[in-house]
């Protein structure tokens, strides 16, 4: 796989590393993506704390984390805000703007050296764009979507591309139609074969 040398991040790659603060059960500490390998990684990137759409999304994450889990995924999730802002925001309560006890780490970017590496830093606001990103196993960037800021994700979404993700790995011979899901029907990429897919849909 090649790496993003060009400075145009694109699946495919391998996802750049990065070592950095996050909080972890309300401690402080260091986390590697390389760390991740032999996991499926759901890396997410949102503005900053103490904001609007983010909690929604950190709290969605976190609440449906055991899903991810259970598909040998972890999720991270990164801002350029500090380790002191983010453990304050962990420490204040939903129904006040804050996002509780998370499943997962929370990053900080605030060199802004990981939001830069995935393209998603936006130099006129100075804050990371709603990035995602899935990486798999080997460390190799899958899949990546990016967000204005705005709107956020939708969770299950992420859920049914990893779970894409997975299944054509387990079985390079098919590929998955629009809107797969787990237990539907695949496609085999042969010009032949896909003829009978196609007339049965």
């Amino acid at each position: 796989m090649n790496d993003a040398k060009d400075g145009c991040l694109r699946v495919g790659q391998m996802a750049p590393d990065f070592s950095a603060t996050a909080v972890v059960n309300q401690d402080f500490k260091i986390v590697k993506l390389s760390e991740y390998r032999g996991k499926y990684v759901v890396l997410f990137f949102y503005p900053l704390d103490f904001t609007f759409v983010c909690p929604t999304e950190i709290a969605a994450f976190s609440d449906r984390y055991s899903e991810f889990e259970a598909l040998n995924a972890e999720i991270l999730g990164i801002s350029v805000d500090s380790e002191f802002a983010h453990l304050a925001w962990i420490q204040t309560e939903r129904k006040m703007g804050g996002v509780g006890d998370l499943n997962y780490p929370l990053i900080s970017d605030i060199k802004k050296d990981i939001s830069t590496a995935y393209n998603v830093l936006d130099p006129d606001s100075g804050v990371a764009l709603r990035g995602l990103f899935i990486i798999d196993r080997d460390g190799v960037l899958q899949h990546a979507t990016i967000n204005n800021l705005a709107f956020g994700r939708k969770v299950d979404e992420t859920l049914r591309v990893l779970q894409a993700i997975q299944h054509v790995q387990t079985n390079p011979d098919e590929v998955c139609p629009v809107d797969w899901q787990p237990g539907d029907r695949t496609m085999t990429p042969d010009p032949v074969k896909a003829r009978e897919f196609f007339a049965e849909v």
